[in-house]
C-alpha cells in the first residue's frame, strides 16, 4: 500500500488490544481503500465491513 509502519515493543500484554497495536500489526496487507480513508470513523467502519466478510 505503499505506506510503512513498524510495530512497537511493548513490556505489557494488554497493550496488544489497543485498535493501534491490532492495526499495525495488519498495515502491511491492507489495501489502499482502507489506507487513504478520509477519517478514523469510516477507515474502521471499512474494516469492520471487510473483516465481517472474513467470518
Amino acid at each position: 500500500n505503499g505506506s510503512k509502519l513498524k510495530e512497537g515493543r511493548f513490556r505489557l500484554d494488554i497493550r496488544k488490544k489497543f485498535f493501534t497495536m491490532r492495526v499495525v500489526k495488519h498495515w502491511h496487507r491492507l489495501s489502499r481503500e482502507f489506507v487513504d480513508a478520509p477519517s478514523l470513523k469510516v477507515f474502521k467502519a471499512r474494516l469492520d465491513g471487510a473483516l465481517s466478510n472474513l467470518v
